[in-house]
């Protein structure tokens, strides 16, 4: 299994306020290959989207910060960020939504 790059990094964010079924997961899968970031957005019960990015450490930097803003009908109120795992194993191939 090949190692990640140096400056490969993951995070996993939970966004909260109104996410679903405003087209976020779409406009953020359109940034996310913008910016060559591979991972994924999922709508959660509890009405959040979580999303892991994974890929340059200043591309998934710029990424995190674009998830305040999402789609033009959403309102975000939250950002929970944490590392996640990168092991290349996990990783998807490219960004995608479910």
């Amino acid at each position: 299994m090949p190692a990640p790059a140096p400056d490969m990094q993951c995070k996993k964010c939970l966004v909260g306020g109104r996410v679903q079924g405003v087209y976020y997961r779409a406009t953020a899968a359109r940034r996310a290959q913008e910016l060559s970031i591979r991972g994924y957005a999922r709508n959660l019960p509890d009405g959040r989207v979580e999303v892991l990015a994974c890929g340059e450490a200043a591309a998934v930097e710029s990424f995190v910060k674009w998830l305040w803003i999402g789609s033009s009908a959403a309102k975000v109120h939250s950002v929970e960020v944490s590392e996640a795992d990168g092991s290349t194993e996990a990783l998807p191939a490219e960004f995608y939504t479910s």
